[in-house]
């Protein structure tokens, strides 16, 4: 499957009046309080979103958020980005699940 196909089965608006997309793109100049906004509305007003995927550089604008969201759906994962590497030490799933086994 070419790369194209795949980014837009990831990537995905749905039909108007209200097209409301199921993705954020964040670069260095947006704002905090949008990645805010569109992780609550991914999270607790879509009823169709199953998984997010959040580059974990991102995920530490909003750590807060990121932490205290427990639900179980949609399933919120930390991922590295090709320019901020992965740290398991701060991913909120991980953090969890050390927990539960007392470390």
């Amino acid at each position: 499957m070419p790369a194209d196909s795949i980014s837009r089965t990831i990537q995905h608006v749905t039909d108007p009046p209200d097209s409301q997309r199921n993705f954020l793109v964040v670069d260095s100049k947006t704002e905090t309080s949008a990645i805010e906004s569109a992780f609550r509305n991914f999270t607790q007003e879509r009823k169709d979103i199953a998984v997010v995927l959040i580059n974990q550089h991102v995920a530490e604008r909003i750590r807060n958020s990121v932490d205290s969201f427990t639900d179980p759906f949609p399933a919120v994962l930390e991922i590295p980005s090709k320019d901020h590497p992965y740290d398991p030490d701060k991913d909120s799933v991980l953090k969890r699940v050390r927990r539960l086994f007392g470390e």
